[in-house]
């Protein structure tokens, strides 16, 4: 089955497998003469990203890289790009790869112009309005995996390298002008990688169709996104050259970050200070505290998960829908929990405190206190 279309929600998209090769066409319709392809250090050196530089200076665009980027980005990391970008005189980014990559790169474009520091736009009230909107460089997108969907997100997660607190920046100019998804450069993933980024997209999706917010538009968005998660991970995972199951989840990654203006939850609440002073994989560690969290909210959401079982073909209601989400992790090799992703002598008390003031926390469908966080995050080891 083939799979390309062009769509113009919530951004330009020039979505199938090949489509890497309009990457000049993208640079030059945003105006762009000499930008700067923002990658991570894994991805510099693979041959889907040379080919991407060959594209670049076959458009005349030059092929300038820097790839200068931890697996959870830093306030470092944005200094430095932001260093290269001006140095470079460079008008653009060209954010490519997993969510490192794409969250660094729209942040350089975003800092490339600004004069306060980063954490004065953080997503608190209306922070982003201190920006000077004028001055950010125009970005390109082109994702490498199928999890965050940053490419069509308004926000970087960034991490404070001090306090080990991962913090949501916001502005929206942070969305991409142009993003190509081409299935074709995810299928080098490693099947780890592609469960982990399954996940983080099923958890985005997941997340945002619970939220208590009002947001008819993003519900329903959420639940096709949990469908094509659940019909096609398993198929990216056991078979990484399946270009159709690649683009479904190419498809359901952007649809989960794009679901989740409706909101996220304590499944993020909890994995973002887990990954910022564990550093463990974003998606697998949203994988592993996923049934508790469900088991959290299961009061209010009980009914609302059984209708989302029965669309999806599950028996069994909120049970069922629960033991689902047990067996899929199980069949994609997650860890059974926390001790076993590696967690070990955990801070619980820090942990707790940087998850009670975590953006996410305000969607969630049950109130998250001191009391009740905690013994959630016990459960999760």
């Amino acid at each position: 089955m083939t799979l390309t279309a062009n769509w113009s929600y919530p951004t330009a998209i020039k979505f199938g497998a090949g489509r890497i090769s309009e990457l000049g066409e993208a640079c030059t319709s945003l105006g762009m003469k000499k930008p700067l392809l923002v990658t991570d250090k894994g991805l510099a050196n693979l041959p889907i990203t040379q080919a991407a530089l060959v594209l670049m200076d076959v458009a005349g665009l030059g092929r300038a890289i820097f790839s200068d980027v931890d697996p959870n980005p830093n306030e470092a990391n944005v200094e430095a790009g932001v260093k290269v970008f001006k140095d470079g005189g460079h008008d653009g980014v060209i954010a490519f790869g997993g969510g490192s990559g794409l969250d660094l790169g729209k942040a350089v474009a975003f800092m490339a112009g600004q004069t306060r520091p980063i954490w004065d736009f953080e997503d608190v009230g209306d922070w982003w309005t201190r920006a000077s909107s004028d001055t950010i460089a125009p970005i390109v997108a082109v994702p490498t995996t199928a999890g965050t969907g940053s490419e069509v997100g308004r926000a970087s997660v960034i991490t404070n390298a001090e306090t080990h607190e991962k913090k949501i920046i916001f502005h929206p100019k942070f969305l991409p002008g142009q993003v190509i998804c081409d299935p074709e450069l995810t299928v080098g993933m490693p099947p780890a990688i592609t469960a982990g980024t399954g996940m983080d997209a099923f958890a985005h999706c997941l997340e945002a169709f619970c939220s208590p917010h009002y947001h008819p538009m993003s519900q329903g968005i959420a639940l096709e996104g949990m469908r094509l998660v659940k019909e096609y991970l398993p198929r990216a995972f056991t078979d990484g050259t399946d270009l159709e199951a690649r683009a479904q989840m190419m498809s359901a990654a952007a649809m989960g970050a794009t679901a989740f203006q409706k909101g996220l939850g304590a499944i993020h609440a909890l994995s973002h200070p887990i990954g910022a002073h564990h550093n463990t994989h974003h998606g697998t560690t949203n994988a592993v505290v996923m049934q508790p969290v469900l088991k959290f909210n299961e009061s209010v959401i009980r009914e609302r998960l059984a209708m989302a079982a029965g669309y999806l073909g599950i028996s069994g209601g909120f049970d069922g829908f629960y033991n689902f989400v047990g067996t899929l992790n199980d069949s994609l090799n997650i860890p059974a929990n926390l001790t076993a992703l590696g967690v070990t002598d955990p801070d619980i008390d820090t942990l707790v405190a940087s998850a009670l003031t975590d953006p996410s926390t305000g969607g969630n469908p049950i109130e998250m206190t001191e009391a009740n966080t905690r013994p959630l995050l016990e459960s999760c080891f």
